[in-house]
């Protein structure tokens, strides 16, 4: 009788295993239609992880990475003490909380707003005009921006017109990340909503009841049940957002960036781009990236052990 304590764990492990097996036997096709998502993390996103070894290494390319010449931790300490690193983080940084403090909180309240509208058929017309952006591309949106905002664009002449001022958009360095943030909002937010609206729609109907037989006006049902309803989503969408922390995105910056706007337009992948394919520097360039997905892994766990210490459910 004593060895029976001993016993219950892997016997409560051996029958959940059964469990699972049999879940898997009932229903096949819906495992089997992991398999593609399984094989493209797999693909593009755990096998060349390999290639972290140049970051270490003074990769040469007739050689290969394993033959290459070990170099330590040499491209970090180059890459922590050049004068560029701090301008390179104050640049990434900012662009990084315009994003967590301006587009992930508009992107919730749009979710709510859409929530509110009654008539389905306005709701999906909506959201279908709101979507249509995130299917185009960078270089389309930049493009329109570039119509808009051009020294004898449209935006401008208007500007100029009704204050006498013309004002320089694309090339200003004060402008630079305003335009950054408009462009990811009308881009993004349509499609940030979808996760947002699924959760709403799981909200519990008869809580509204109830609250409305309490007196409650709208304000106080979006407040004491939408939001507490949704908060465990919000926090896990918020840690998943902090591990792209500094990937401000290469195409968008790249693409806006010019000569008068240099100063605040390098980031962290505009600087890995010029490093590593337009000077070869690939070990070097590595390291760059690498020192960015440590940031985002440490933000994660981070902000994951700080969720659990305030009793939300976290990732893991």
């Amino acid at each position: 009788m004593k060895k029976a304590p001993a016993m219950l764990g892997p016997l409560t492990a051996a029958i959940h295993k059964s469990e699972r097996a049999r879940k898997i036997v009932k229903r096949p096709m819906l495992y089997l239609m992991l398999l593609p998502g399984i094989a493209y993390f797999i693909v593009f996103k755990y096998f060349p992880m390999w290639g972290l070894l140049m970051a270490f290494k003074n990769y040469q390319p007739y050689l290969g990475v394993w033959k290459s010449e070990w170099a330590g931790f040499t491209h970090f300490h180059r890459f922590f003490t050049e004068d560029t690193f701090w301008v390179l983080f104050k640049n990434t940084f900012l662009l990084a909380v315009y994003d967590i403090i301006i587009f992930f909180p508009l992107t919730i309240v749009l979710s709510l707003l859409l929530n509110e509208v009654v008539k389905q058929r306005v709701k999906n017309t909506i959201q279908s005009i709101i979507y249509i952006p995130h299917f185009l591309s960078w270089v389309v949106i930049v493009g329109v921006f570039h119509i808009f905002f051009a020294s004898d664009g449209l935006v401008t002449d208007m500007i100029t017109q009704a204050s006498g001022t013309k004002i320089p958009f694309l090339t200003s360095p004060d402008w630079f990340r305003p335009l950054i943030v408009i462009q990811v909002i009308w881009k993004e937010i349509g499609w940030g909503t979808i996760i947002f609206l699924a959760a709403l729609s799981g909200v519990n109907p008869q809580l509204y009841e109830a609250g409305r037989m309490d007196g409650a006006n709208r304000w106080k049902l979006l407040w004491h049940i939408t939001l507490p309803s949704i908060r465990s989503v919000i926090v896990i969408l918020f840690i998943l957002r902090l591990g792209n922390f500094l990937d401000t995105g290469f195409e968008q910056i790249f693409l806006m960036a010019n000569a008068l706007n240099r100063e605040v337009a390098d980031v962290f992948d505009t600087y890995v781009y010029r490093t590593g394919l337009t000077q070869g520097q690939f070990s070097y360039s590595a390291a760059v990236g690498l020192f960015k997905s440590a940031v985002g892994l440490i933000l994660v766990l981070g902000a994951n052990w700080t969720a659990k210490k305030l009793g939300e459910e976290g990732l893991y």
